[in-house]
Order: structure tokens, then C-alpha cells, then sequence
């Protein structure tokens, strides 16, 4: 029955452009209902109880349900939901539009801006496309396979969670920069009017800690830092803050992406990229994006002229869907022999 499902689903998702099949139609509805409802809860408990809740709904819907053919209606309709990005879609056709258009400013434009609504560190246009493909694709094909269709509307939440958490993450990290300065700018106050400084030793007081103030706020590095955070080359585990949701879907992705990137060996340059999936087998502090994003990169002959920004996407993109045709004759062949339902 999973099969049947994907099979539906990939076929209906391209054609089924409405709001009300899109995933993130319902991820605000259901923002804007749980922020009204459950105000009182704040933090991981939050974030826990708001990914939790309609997991066990759905899948204590399909429990009580006693007919196939609606349980495979809903699975159906779930994945389709579930299935692809429209503005990540978008973003790709602008950005080939714009490079095809010898505008390359806004071509960069649509790249940053793709970035920055994923909450990606900063990576290539192609490798960003390579890695959406898994998370909107292979990804859901897999933990629909495995865990069904429960299973693919807690990956999706937990992914839209974090692609919707940096602004406040950034927000929070700015108001504990500012607490420290006004701190610090209080105690300096006060120890100067304690031994009667002078106002000359407090202007340039003030001005050193507005200096502080505005290279803090307005500094771009810091900007980075604080965004790069999330995907951070320390060794990952689930903490409290605005890292412990990256920490979840890291241990999460951690085998689906190894099984991704293995298949981009299979559909690609085998040789070429088998030295570095093996490198990356059993490292448990490389993001998982550099992992698949290598060695999809190896797995294909990327000689393009370096002038032409629009080459590698292509080629990355044409070799991610032989990818999901690959994830999908393997889920197929492992259904036909009884391995999988």
C-alpha cells in the first residue's frame, strides 16, 4: 500500500498546484491555532507538544479507521501534502530566469534569499537544491516507507519548525548581547559617578559601549555566526535552545542521508564517489548536508564553464530526480518481495 501511495503522490504533486495541497497552507493554519490556544507554554515543551500533537492524531485516526481504501485515501493525501516546496521550486526558476537573463546580481539575490528562508548555512545554489530534493523528496519517501504516514508529517513539522525558528533564535540571541551591554554599561556608569569621574571619561565610556552596541547588532560576521550555528561541526546532541531542534533532525537524517548518498553512487560516478561516502560512513560530527552534498558533487562530472552559474544546478538537479527514480524502484522491488508493505 506505501507503494501504491508514492506512486500517486509523485504523480499528483506537480499537478495539484492549489494552496490547499501544500504543506505550508496548514503548517500556518495550525501555527496560528496552537499560538492562540497554548500560549501559556513556552520552549521545548512547546516545540514538543506542538510537533507531537497532530503525529498522534493522525496517527490515532488511522488506527480507529477499520477500511483500506480510506486509509489509503489519507495516506495518500498526507504524502501529497507532505511532498515538494513551492517556493523552493519557484526560487529554481527564477534564479535559472534571472541567469539566463545575464543578471547575475539577482540571480545571487534569489540564492541568498533561498538560504535565508530554509535556514541553510551558507552552501552553492546546486548544493542547496541538492539537499531540498532530499528533505522534500527522498526523505519523505523514506519515513513514508518506514513509519508511514505519521511518521512523514513529524519530519515535515520538525523541518518546517527550524526553517521558521532562526528569526526568533537570532531575535533571542540579540536581546542576551544587549542584556550583557546594558549590564556592562551600567556597572561602568556606576563605578564612574562612585569615584567622580569626570564627564569626558564618561562620554568616551558611552561611546566605546555604543561602538560594542552597534558592531554587535550591525556586524554581518556576527549575523553568520549566529545563523551558522544551527549547523555548527560540533558533535550534535539534543540540548534545550534554539540548536536542540538541528541536533533532532540531525540523528534523524543521520541513515536516510548515508542511504541517499549512496544512491547518488549508484545513479552517478560510482568510483569517484565511493571514497568519500566511505569517509563520511561512521562520522557522527559532519553535517548531514555535507555529506550527501559531497558526495552528490562526486558523483557527477561538473566541468562547466565557470562563468555559466547556471550549469551545476542543472546537473545537480537532473542527478537528484534520477535519484528519487532510484529510491523508488528499490522501495518497489523490496514490496513485490514481501520485504516492506
Amino acid at each position: 500500500m506505501s507503494l501504491l501511495s508514492l506512486l500517486i503522490a509523485l504523480m499528483a504533486e506537480r499537478s495539484l498546484s492549489s494552496q490547499v495541497w501544500q504543506f505550508n497552507y496548514y503548517y500556518q493554519h495550525y501555527l496560528h491555532f496552537f499560538s492562540k490556544n497554548f500560549t501559556a507554554k513556552q520552549g521545548v515543551a512547546a516545540s514538543a507538544v506542538f510537533i507531537i500533537l497532530p503525529v498522534f492524531v493522525i496517527y490515532l485516526a488511522l488506527t480507529l479507521i477499520d477500511n483500506s481504501l480510506i486509509e489509503l485515501l489519507i495516506s495518500t493525501a498526507i504524502l501529497i501534502i507532505c511532498f515538494g516546496c513551492v517556493t523552493t521550486r519557484d526560487s529554481y526558476k527564477n534564479y535559472l530566469q534571472s541567469s539566463f537573463s545575464d543578471d547575475d546580481t539577482t540571480a545571487e539575490l534569489h540564492h541568498q534569499q533561498l538560504l535565508s528562508d530554509k535556514n541553510l548555512p551558507e552552501m552553492g545554489f546546486g548544493q542547496a537544491l541538492i539537499w531540498l530534493n532530499y528533505r522534500y523528496y527522498i526523505a519523505i519517501m523514506l519515513f513514508f516507507t518506514v513509519f508511514g504516514a505519521p511518521g512523514v508529517v513529524f519530519y515535515r513539522l520538525l523541518t518546517s519548525v527550524i526553517e521558521h525558528k532562526k528569526e526568533q533564535c537570532i531575535v533571542n540571541a540579540y536581546k542576551a548581547q544587549a542584556d550583557v551591554v546594558s549590564s556592562v554599561e551600567s556597572d561602568v556608569i556606576d563605578s564612574a559617578a562612585d569615584n567622580s569621574v569626570n564627564s569626558s571619561v564618561n562620554s568616551s565610556v558611552n561611546s566605546s559601549v555604543d561602538d560594542s552596541v552597534h558592531s554587535t547588532v550591525n556586524n554581518p560576521e556576527h549575523d553568520t555566526a549566529i545563523e551558522a550555528e544551527h549547523e555548527s561541526n560540533v558533535t550534535p546532541s539534543i540540548t534545550a535552545g534554539c540548536q536542540n531542534h538541528h541536533d533532532l533532525l540531525f540523528w534523524l537524517d543521520w541513515l536516510p542521508v548515508r542511504v541517499a548518498s549512496f544512491g547518488y553512487m549508484l545513479v552517478g560516478h560510482f568510483t569517484n564517489a565511493m571514497p568519500v561516502w566511505l569517509e563520511s560512513l561512521f562520522d557522527n560530527t559532519k553535517p548531514t548536508h555535507q555529506v550527501l552534498t559531497d558526495v552528490a558533487e562526486k558523483s557527477e562530472d561538473i566541468m562547466v564553464n565557470k562563468d555559466d552559474c547556471t550549469a551545476e544546478p542543472c546537473l545537480l538537479v537532473r542527478l537528484a530526480k534520477r535519484n528519487v527514480l532510484l529510491v523508488l524502484a528499490i522501495i518497489s522491488i523490496l514490496t513485490l518481495v514481501g520485504l516492506i508493505n
